[in-house]
């Protein structure tokens, strides 16, 4: 069965393929979709990422405040939770966006989808294997969105039950009563913050020397005495092993000071990165380029096969590390489609891309690091002001964490802004737009910001940077 001819083929339907897939066909190309995973549309974000755990974190976070409600007056006896429940409304979150996809998205922008495994087969043809039989599509274009899957530690291998990846984490039956998480990144922390909220008991164990090891050092720092108090926390702690034993996992692991420790829980969290998802999708046949596995493209996602295209998790950017965020693989699949249209775009500028982690405290950052700043050379200044200073954490009851300005000194750049406290993952917006238009300190301190809010901490960090912020 052979299929017209389309404009763009979108390969994945995560937050960079069916955004991609959107935007092309707003902008007058006759578009296609290829998706082979049974569970739905919306690729890991949605279906086994980032939706999902930021369902169980909202409810982690409610649970903490409940249990906290006489502070503010009010009166929560007999305080539980509904486990089951709790699973029970993220997945339907998950089920109606997924739907929302192709049921209203997909219809209304008249983009076809195929369902199965589709494998590039010669210049401007997809084949897409189902049960059905295969179906030819012919195409001028191709993006691959194919996203990545979790990695697992050589000698640990998951097996859905004891020892599990973020994906079977989603799925767990019932709250552990002791859970190891290996790694402190993003993934890792995010999912130990819900559970002992939930009443784990929590310990980490991470290679380098602090959590959340891409941010800058004193965020880090800052998040990690902060998390240490729902948690134990292990960093430069190497792995060894892990053994399953009739109390769970034993997890052999080389503390910092060279120690020999182990811990033994429930169950295991595996959190130690993403890798590449290609298989299947005959790179072999084409002049497509791997690195390590991920799809090697330039700066406009092309790849050196005429007219394939790739974005998202599964490439690398000039032999660059690649940021694996929702957000980065909508930006690039908008501007591959921009392009193909005739639009002239500027590549995606990765120093401008935000970072949010939203464990209890929340994280958040873009541009660039103290230390990353003076690398470069720059000529750094640096403002920083502590939540607790101003009235509205107090009120929420959050007045913890703080906001640190990097800029360098002879324009007054903003160069950087990162976080750690109170809704930051809302709040960096703003920083996002400030970095855009390149904006000075003295323009940010001289934004006038309503009183009592959170991003008024902001407006202080760049005060600070030329010591005039107000310490309440």
């Amino acid at each position: 069965m052979s299929n017209g001819e389309f404009d763009v083929t979108v390969i994945g339907t995560g937050p960079g393929g069916y955004v991609a897939a959107i935007r092309a066909a707003q902008m007058g190309l006759r578009t296609a979709c290829v998706e082979r995973d049974p569970a739905g549309l919306g690729g890991t974000c949605l279906l086994r990422g980032c939706i999902p755990t930021k369902a169980l974190l909202h409810t982690a976070d409610l649970y903490e405040e409940f249990k906290h409600a006489k502070d503010y007056g009010i009166v929560a006896e007999n305080l539980s939770l509904d486990f089951n429940a709790v699973m029970s409304r993220k997945t339907r979150i998950v089920n109606r966006l997924s739907k929302g996809i192709e049921g209203y998205l997909f219809k209304k922008n008249k983009i076809t989808l195929f369902r199965g495994q589709a494998r590039l087969e010669g210049p401007g043809t997809v084949v897409v294997k189902s049960e059905a039989g295969d179906t030819k599509i012919k195409t001028k274009n191709v993006l691959l969105a194919t996203g990545s899957r979790p990695r697992t530690l050589p000698g640990l291998a998951l097996d859905g039950k004891l020892i599990i990846s973020s994906d079977e984490i989603l799925q767990i039956p019932q709250i552990p009563r002791s859970l190891v998480v290996i790694g402190a990144g993003a993934v890792g922390m995010e999912f130990a913050s819900v559970f002992a909220r939930f009443g784990s008991a929590v310990t980490v164990i991470e290679l380098l020397p602090r959590v959340l090891p891409l941010e800058d050092e004193e965020i880090s720092n800052e998040a990690g005495k902060l998390l240490a108090k729902q948690m134990t926390i292990h960093t430069g702690a190497k792995t060894e092993g892990a053994l399953k034993t009739t109390q769970g996992v034993e997890v052999a692991f080389r503390a910092a000071d060279g120690s020999a420790k182990s811990v033994t829980a429930d169950v295991l969290l595996v959190a130690v990165g993403r890798g590449p998802v290609t298989d299947g999708l005959g790179l072999e046949s084409t002049k497509v380029q791997l690195d390590r596995g991920y799809i090697k493209v330039n700066e406009m996602m092309a790849t050196d096969e005429p007219g394939v295209y790739a974005i998202g998790d599964v490439v690398t950017v000039g032999g660059r590390p690649h940021p694996q965020l929702a957000h980065v693989a909508s930006a690039e699949g908008i501007g591959v489609a921009e392009r193909l249209a005739g639009k002239q775009v500027e590549p995606v500028n990765y120093d401008q891309v935000p970072g949010a982690t939203y464990c209890m405290p929340e994280v958040a950052s873009v541009g660039l690091t103290e230390a990353e700043a003076k690398k470069r050379g720059y000529d750094v200044k640096v403002g920083r002001f502590n939540f607790g200073n101003i009235a509205k954490p107090r009120i929420i009851g959050q007045d913890f964490g703080l906001v640190k300005v990097v800029s360098e000194s002879k324009y007054d750049e903003v160069l950087g802004i990162h976080m750690v406290g109170p809704h930051v993952t809302d709040l960096i917006s703003e920083a996002c737009v400030a970095l855009r238009l390149e904006s000075t300190v003295e323009e940010l301190m001289r934004t006038i910001h309503p009183h009592p809010t959170l991003p008024e901490a902001l407006m202080q960090a760049a005060e600070a940077v030329y010591g005039h912020a107000i310490d309440a």
